[in-house]
């Protein structure tokens, strides 16, 4: 009898309010939306430093002909200083940082550059006396790379040290920067929604103070005269984050995975949407809570 009471008095609440009930439930869905987004370009984020760190490499470029370096004043590097440099890498010193060394030879650079631009008239502009031997060192750990470069930069016959990583450090930041524009996004409107719950609240408790009053008088706990407005809020707020949710899955399965089929990125998908949904569930029933704890005392007094 007390659960089909409080289930009817929740839902008469909730018609009865029907217009901030909607606000609850939008404010909610939108304020867990940005924080499923900013999970979501978190973990895509993790994915692409995973799969590209995993294959940068360090780039040891040896002095070509008339480099205007002041390492390279003594003119191009010589083959002694080439065998040198690759023997250096092969040390003990740099063992525990050096998984793989490939040496690219001037012939190998022609071939590699001719490849890439074969669709372009620059296929046939340079020739072999103008390309840069190099040495591309694979590390344990990419994080390392400042130890290796550090060890080869200013080393006879070496022009420059560059590490793919940078490159991508650029992009990096942008993602990151989305991720905290998300963030605080989903701060502000999660604090709206803790404003906005107990308004809820207060509407409900002033639509149904009579009855509130007459349950007061014949004896009803404070349990089963507070229930109905926790789960107002608590409902409210389930289905916004069930909206984000369902927006969530749509997006990654039809304009991410579907869209972007066989691509060599690792992309968020749906088992990811599955895995930040319920995190999602329980933030709207821990805001809708923490709202009506503040709301009811006030608002439920007669």
């Amino acid at each position: 009898m007390k659960l089909r009471f409080i289930c009817g008095q929740t839902f008469k609440g909730l018609r009865a309010n029907l217009a901030m009930t909607a606000s609850v439930v939008m404010v909610t869905f939108v304020s867990l939306l940005f924080v499923g987004s900013a999970i979501l370009l978190q973990t895509q984020i993790g994915n692409l430093k995973d799969e590209w760190y995993d294959k940068v490499e360090v780039s040891a470029f040896m002095c070509p002909k008339d480099s205007a370096r002041s390492q390279c004043a003594a003119g191009e590097a010589t083959k002694k200083q080439i065998k040198d440099i690759g023997d250096y890498l092969h040390s003990a010193e740099l063992k525990r940082y050096v998984d793989e060394v490939y040496f690219e030879s001037k012939a190998d650079a022609l071939k590699a550059f001719r490849k890439q631009m074969s669709d372009t008239t620059w296929a046939d502009a340079l020739t072999e006396e103008q390309m840069q031997s190099s040495y591309r060192v694979k590390l344990k750990n990419p994080e390392e790379y400042q130890v290796v470069a550090d060890a080869l930069s200013g080393r006879p016959g070496v022009e420059s040290v560059m590490d793919q990583r940078k490159q991508l450090e650029p992009l990096f930041k942008i993602l990151n920067r989305f991720t905290l524009a998300s963030g605080i996004l989903a701060v502000v409107m999660i604090l709206t929604a803790l404003l906005l719950i107990p308004s809820t609240i207060h509407l409900s408790a002033m639509f149904k103070r009579n009855e509130t009053e007459i349950m007061r008088y014949v004896g009803a706990s404070n349990a089963v005269i507070q229930l109905p407005f926790i789960l107002e809020g608590i409902l409210a707020s389930l289905a916004g984050s069930v909206c984000a949710s369902g927006t969530l899955l749509v997006v990654v399965k039809f304009f991410i995975t579907d869209w972007f089929r066989g691509s060599w990125v690792k992309l968020v998908g749906v088992h990811d949407v599955l895995f930040v949904a319920p995190i999602l569930l329980a933030a709207s029933v821990i805001i809708a809570s923490l709202a009506s704890f503040f709301a009811l005392r006030r608002y439920t007094r007669v």
